[in-house]
């Protein structure tokens, strides 16, 4: 079987004008990644990646830690774009959003968050500007029908895979076939840079890890995650 390798972006700009930024630290995640897997020999057969451009900005970043001048060109996949989180909220939540710039702020804007999505995976919201969840998943679950059906027959195929914590807990959540509060919680567990693992065939797809940050062990690394 091949291995899928489901990278969340690294640390965006939360709580700046633009979130959709990777922060310096972020950038540094993403090359820490790179790093680890070159000291490791880990290539990649296919590449596919989100259109956001914290996914592109990780991407660049895990190329220069891998230092592979062959690495496949990306595949840039709309399906493995995040939701909009503040018109999930707005859909459930009528008053001014703050900023999430201090830890009270921050927690605030997390448990709107869970609420948001709760409402929306259930059908009880339509974000403005945003599809249904039912399409979202679906959009998910094409990206990874289309890679068994292109790599799949590879045998030990390597295929990496950038997006962000919505498509990534939405995969998982379809392979594990769990409920939607748990998927929510696998959503809202996923670390900045963090890599997950399906092993794949045509036929088939198995979670083998969760979550990883061990390209960030080093203790000079730890304020990273």
């Amino acid at each position: 079987m091949g291995t899928l390798y489901l990278v969340r972006h690294g640390q965006a700009s939360l709580g700046a004008e633009d979130y959709d930024q990777l922060s310096e630290l972020g950038r540094r995640q993403c090359l820490a990644l790179g790093r680890y897997w070159r000291e490791r020999g880990l290539g990649f057969d296919a590449v596919l990646s989100g259109t956001l451009k914290r996914h592109q900005q990780s991407l660049i970043a895990l190329s220069q830690g891998l230092q592979q001048a062959d690495l496949p060109a990306a595949l840039a996949c709309p399906g493995l774009d995040e939701y909009d989180s503040e018109a999930l909220i707005r859909a459930v939540h009528a008053g001014p959003l703050q900023r999430p710039q201090t830890p009270e702020a921050a927690r605030a804007h997390f448990r709107l968050l869970r609420e948001g999505l709760a409402a929306w995976m259930a059908g009880r919201s339509r974000p403005q500007g945003m599809a249904s969840y039912a399409d979202f998943s679906a959009g998910v679950a094409e990206v990874l029908r289309q890679l068994q059906q292109r790599v799949g027959e590879q045998a030990q195929a390597r295929v990496l895979l950038v997006s962000s914590g919505g498509p990534i807990s939405t995969a998982i959540g379809q392979v594990l076939g769990t409920p939607a509060d748990a998927t929510i919680e696998l959503n809202l567990r996923l670390r900045n840079s963090a890599v997950s693992e399906f092993a794949f065939s045509a036929r088939r797809m198995a979670l083998q890890t969760f979550n990883s940050l061990a390209h960030l062990d080093d203790k000079a690394m730890h304020s990273f995650a």
